[in-house]
């Protein structure tokens, strides 16, 4: 990647990367602290790299009362970014857009069983600024299941979003079934979002879990490929020195075609990312990168 930036300054392949996801498992912060824990994030020197702060329909109460209570200086002048994750389909979507009326909506996140029903809703509700993922269960996407669901997404203005981890173990997808959804996505130019298990930049196995977790930085390389097997391959790498340099001979072009490709993820750490990136060499940090209440 030509001419890493410096000096705290976000290189253009991890701007607004992360999803702050900090009330989900399994961070699990309250709504009450989750709010001034991400308007720290959003005045700190990584600013750029921060989506918005994701909360799920049924907590939005929650969130009107912890911002309510904050101060002007707390609040940063503007209405809070919120992304809203429903789990429970498109019946949450009219309701979830009133109770966010205090916030600035920076997208939608549905999950659903059925692609074709949650565009239709979500072209009758959703005002057209406001982007929008769809998740459709890994099950429904196995074999046929993918091509008739992604053909659904990409005729609509809606991005993918797929579930890349979880609580057990059987919530993380093998390299081959994460690959069929990359190159599934990038064969069609359809952009997606990912959620959970990404927290780290390289591909692993957790010591206390024994989970297998994808790296980012993984997906982030495996994303411009469009064949199955070669995806795969970049997403089995547990080399985080070979991931690295990889990243470092990214053309401009290449991270145009990877970021419009691969949009964000959710995670419940913002420190933790950004930390494995300075490790790595991809990040200069002009401040010490404490690891946030989790």
């Amino acid at each position: 990647m030509s001419g890493l930036p410096t000096g705290g300054v976000i290189p253009e392949l991890f701007r607004g990367l992360f999803d702050d996801a900090a009330v989900f498992p399994p961070g699990n912060l309250p709504v009450a602290g989750a709010v001034p824990a991400h308007r720290a994030h959003r005045t700190a020197w990584y600013s750029d790299a921060v989506g918005p702060l994701l909360c799920g329909a049924g907590r939005l109460g929650e969130l009107a009362a912890a911002v309510g209570t904050g101060s002007a200086a707390e609040t940063g002048g503007g209405p809070l970014r919120v992304g809203l994750v429903l789990p429970g389909g498109s019946t949450e979507l009219a309701p979830a857009l009133a109770a966010a009326a205090p916030f600035e909506t920076a997208g939608v996140e549905l999950a659903t069983r059925d692609a074709a029903e949650a565009v239709a809703e979500l072209d009758r509700l959703l005002p057209p600024d406001i982007p929008a993922a769809i998740e459709v269960p890994r099950e429904l996407l196995r074999g046929d299941g993918l091509d008739a669901v992604l053909d659904i997404l990409v005729d609509s203005p809606y991005r993918a979003k797929f579930r890349t981890g979880g609580l057990v173990a059987e919530a993380f997808p093998d390299e081959a079934e994460l690959a069929a959804f990359l190159t599934g996505c990038a064969q069609r130019g359809l952009p997606y979002k990912c959620t959970a298990g990404l927290h780290n930049a390289v591909r692993h196995t957790d010591p206390e879990t024994g989970f297998e977790h994808h790296g980012f930085l993984n997906v982030l390389l495996a994303a411009q490929e469009t064949d199955p097997a070669a995806a795969a391959a970049v997403l089995a790498e547990r080399d985080g020195g070979i991931l690295a340099k990889a990243v470092h001979a990214l053309t401009d072009r290449q991270v145009t075609v990877i970021r419009n490709s691969f949009t964000a993820f959710g995670t419940c750490s913002i420190a933790e990312p950004l930390g494995d990136l300075a490790a790595l060499g991809l990040l200069s940090s002009p401040s010490p990168l404490h690891q946030e209440d989790r």
